[in-house]
């Protein structure tokens, strides 16, 4: 008996080897050789594995958190799975509360949001709403694919411009530059601030770890673009996967500096949940000749197991390698200026735009 059933489609461009089961499921699936089966068979006349969107309907978009290790108290997503298919994306567990499965469902199966924009606005009007940053991209890319024509991060931006609202934002994706007519003018009011994810400089390793985001040459043009229209631009050297990307920390920075990155930050690899076996299956696939020693590391680094999800730690690890890897990275970022603490994004500005009908102050 074994637990890997033949592909029913061929995967090019996506991060999962595999569909593990829902976690919330009663019953597994498992598949059973009857001798029938033709492991050397041709897979070329199996069909492509497609994309496809489903839309929701949201009552509300804001999400609270009260995690100690976040900068941030809520988020907005406009869009759930990432067609982006990072291998490593900790986001990828809460598909199956969606009744999907984490792994290829997660990259091929998306729910978009259209009327997010639209609740927003409701959600900033409402009487007694107080400003804070609201994050976005924090679980999933707000600039994957779809954006291109779904246009949902787009209706989210103009929403918090029109209501001078402070946005922080973080993506792998250079459609982001598309947005500069209206971020430009909400960075000059101290309104926004960018975070790009920049995992390795080597074209090889994102196509293999991250398969439909942007090369890194193209991340780095879109920094250039975003600061020399005035929009702050952090790096974020995230994850840093230990004996496959640790050794690019600082050229990763270097390039970043000198794209207009204003600050950095550093993340080391974490494996929540399904994403430890996903990660584990596609390391064997794609570096065998490597994938024991990742892993050795990776366990290292959370105290013996794939993942140690303890507030405090589980974004920086532990151990002896651990602090070597942030010691480098804080005599890196101050050299190049880019530990920099940034200017809070105001929240003085925030105004809630006048309806049709209502009555104009008279002062």
């Amino acid at each position: 008996m074994t637990d890997k059933a033949p592909p029913s489609f061929r995967t090019p461009g996506r991060g999962a080897v595999g569909n593990p089961d829902i976690r919330f499921d009663r019953l597994a699936r498992r598949f059973e050789d009857d001798g029938w089966s033709q492991p050397d068979a041709d897979l070329t006349d199996l069909p492509v594995l497609r994309t496809q969107v489903r839309e929701e309907v949201p009552r509300t978009v804001i999400t609270r958190n009260t995690s100690p290790d976040l900068s941030f108290d809520r988020s907005v997503n406009p869009y759930r799975g990432c067609e982006h298919g990072c291998i490593y994306c900790y986001a990828r567990p809460s598909h199956a509360y969606l009744g999907l499965s984490p792994g290829l469902d997660f990259e091929t199966q998306l729910i978009a949001r259209p009327d997010a924009p639209a609740v927003l606005a409701q959600e900033l009007g409402a009487r007694g709403y107080v400003p804070a940053t609201i994050a976005i991209g924090t679980n999933t890319d707000p600039y994957q694919p779809i954006e291109r024509e779904r246009r949902i991060m787009r209706g989210l931006l103009q929403v918090l411009s029109d209501h001078h609202h402070p946005v922080a934002i973080i993506t792998k994706g250079a459609l982001i530059a598309r947005d500069i007519d209206l971020l430009a003018p909400m960075a000059a009011q101290g309104l926004v601030r960018v975070g790009i994810s920049l995992t390795t400089l080597d074209p090889a390793t994102s196509r293999a770890m991250e398969p439909r985001v942007p090369l890194p040459a193209a991340r780095l043009r879109t920094m250039r673009q975003l600061s020399d229209a005035g929009i702050p631009v952090r790096v974020m050297v995230a994850p840093v996967v230990p004996a496959l990307t640790d050794h690019e920390l600082e050229a990763i920075l270097d390039a970043a500096a000198a794209a207009g990155a204003v600050a950095a930050s550093c993340t080391v690899l974490r494996l929540p949940r399904e994403v430890a076996g996903l990660f584990r299956d596609w390391l064997s696939a794609a570096y065998p000749d490597r994938a024991a020693r990742i892993m050795g590391r990776v366990r290292e680094l959370h105290g013996g197991r794939d993942y140690d999800p303890a507030f405090g730690q589980r974004m920086t690890g532990q151990g002896v390698w651990a602090g070597l890897l942030q010691q480098r990275f804080r005599l890196a970022a101050r050299r190049l200026g880019l530990d920099r603490r940034l200017v809070p994004l105001r929240t003085d500005l925030f105004a809630v735009p006048p309806r049709a009908g209502d009555q104009l102050p008279l002062f």
